[in-house]
């Protein structure tokens, strides 16, 4: 062990070769994992009260040293040296966490932490009251969160003194509220600040617009969250004045008017009205739904990665015979009921493509280095969707990729060609440092797929790897083999124990 830890809680004998970084991270990473050994059940109620408030604060000291690290990639442009885009991505495949979560850790990391100016000089931190509390372990994560979206909030032409004011208030509180207690005593400040709103401008309109999709829930559903800046709500309104009516773009009614219904007149509007049982947020849907629909059938947008801008929707041909239960996907990443995907087609040009025994589609080959509308159609069936291992781009996010390089004499057939979006292209590269693709050839079940092997930095081993992410079916009929595989093992022996060595885990998941 490098150190010691001294009666007063303090640790000495600290190498000072790297600030002492490396052997107070082992330290610490000692004493949680003698914690995790602990029990809880001699803890009084006062004590483990006290326990959990103690941890807290020392899980929020830890999160102040992680956004000194980030803010120190972000400096030394680490991501870039490992082919990324963003420190975002870096955060994501070394620590293995959420998108989300990166996105916190780098904001927080951005407004508590020191910046170093261009001519290499240390500026404040964008949030210095905010930094001081973190750095105390007073606030965590969503204290940080909620400060910095109320002050993004603080209109542009809000003088520095108040801004620093509102900040200081902010910190404050946040030293013993909770982070829904700062987002209630910012939007209270705000109203203080600025009564009238007239310190609002073009600035902060242009500033706050954005508009978010969620992903689909478990029912198929996604939630919208958004702000429109005032062209886009008039542009809006008068859409949903007109399509929104009762009758109108009603899908439960098929006599129901859509379009320019000039020519069907105000009766048939209003028998149809007469029908409309839904409510005016289900009619805006609809009229938001119908809105899409005529943008994508008047061909306004062209083409996208070489296919038509439309919705193209993958399904087995027994799907398609049977017409009842399951989904399709769609190239952009959605999910669709079967019924809904078939009345969709009703007026589209199916495309066939056939599979081998493994699941790849059958020779598609090309003497040019760009891949045909047909092999990019069968790359949708085949891949639907990024093939690097976690990624979860859809194929409209995605272009074709030579897996042995067109410049390394790689043919434009579809044996050699897959999916991946622009963010992973850039990490397959020669050497220890990038991604390497190739065909998987073993008989493992994924004979044919896409394998990915990471860089030694993501795995010393470096060994290879499939995505599973668009084919949930290959999850689940994994999960089903481990359990059958379980319930074989423990029935030859009811008595027998989950032993740690390798021969008796589980099988390994690509």
């Amino acid at each position: 062990m490098w150190c010691k830890f001294e009666p007063g809680g303090s640790v000495s004998d600290i190498a000072p070769d790297d600030g002492g970084h490396r052997q107070l991270v082992d330290v610490l990473s000692c004493a949680a994992e003698e914690l995790v050994q602990c029990s809880s059940a001699a803890l009084t109620d006062d004590g483990i009260i006290s326990a959990l408030r103690d941890l807290e604060r020392t899980v929020r000291l830890i999160d102040a040293v992680g956004y000194q690290l980030v803010a120190e990639g972000m400096e030394r442009s680490l991501h870039v040296g490992q082919g990324l885009r963003s420190p975002n991505q870096l955060l994501v495949q070394v620590l293995r966490i959420s998108a989300s979560d990166a996105s916190r850790r780098v904001r927080a990391a951005r407004s508590v932490v020191q910046q170093v100016s261009a001519f290499g000089e240390q500026t404040p931190a964008v949030l210095p009251e905010t930094a001081d509390a973190a750095r105390d372990g007073d606030i965590g994560r969503d204290h940080i969160s909620a400060i910095a979206d109320v002050m993004h909030k603080a209109p542009a032409a809000l003088d520095f003194e108040d801004r620093q004011s509102l900040e200081m208030v902010l910190a404050e509180y946040a030293r013993t509220g909770t982070p829904e207690g700062v987002t209630a005593a910012g939007i209270e400040a705000l109203a203080w600040l600025n009564p009238d709103g007239e310190l609002t401008d073009d600035r902060d309109r242009r500033r706050r617009r954005y508009l978010s999709v969620r992903r689909q829930d478990a029912d198929l559903m996604a939630r919208i969250s958004g702000e429109l800046d005032p062209v886009a709500k008039a542009q809006l309104d008068v859409v949903l004045a007109k399509w929104a009516r009762p009758g109108m773009n009603n899908p439960d009614d098929p006599e129901s008017p859509g379009g320019d219904c000039s020519e069907v007149g105000e009766s048939a509007i209003a028998a149809a009205a007469s029908r409309d049982t839904r409510t005016a947020g289900q009619r805006n849907h609809d009229a938001f739904s119908a809105l899409l629909k005529c943008v994508l059938d008047g061909g306004v947008m062209g083409n996208h990665r070489g296919l038509p801008a439309t919705v193209i929707v993958t399904m087995t041909l027994e799907q398609l015979e049977e017409s009842i239960g399951g989904v399709a996907t769609t190239a952009t990443g959605g999910i669709l009921p079967i019924r809904d995907a078939l009345a969709m087609s009703e007026k589209s040009h199916p495309v066939l493509v056939l599979f081998d025994h493994d699941g790849r589609p059958l020779h598609f080959g090309r003497g040019k280095r760009l891949a045909t509308v047909d092999q990019r159609l069968a790359l949708i069936a085949a891949d639907r969707g990024c093939t690097r291992p976690d990624c979860d781009a859809p194929p409209s996010r995605c272009a074709v990729h030579h897996m042995t390089e067109w410049n390394d004499d790689g043919l434009t057939d579809i044996e050699n060609l897959t999916l991946v979006c622009d963010s992973c292209h850039g990490l397959v590269k020669k050497g220890s440092q990038g991604w390497i693709t190739n065909a998987r050839n073993e008989n493992d079940g994924y004979t044919g797929r896409t394998e990915w092997t990471p860089p030694a930095h993501i795995d010393p081993e470096r060994r290879p790897r499939v995505n599973s992410r668009h084919h949930p079916r290959e999850l689940l009929e994994r999960a089903h083999s481990i359990i059958a595989w379980r319930k074989k093992l423990h029935r030859g022996d009811p008595n027998r124990q989950r032993r740690s060595s390798r021969e008796d885990q589980d099988p390994e998941p690509n």
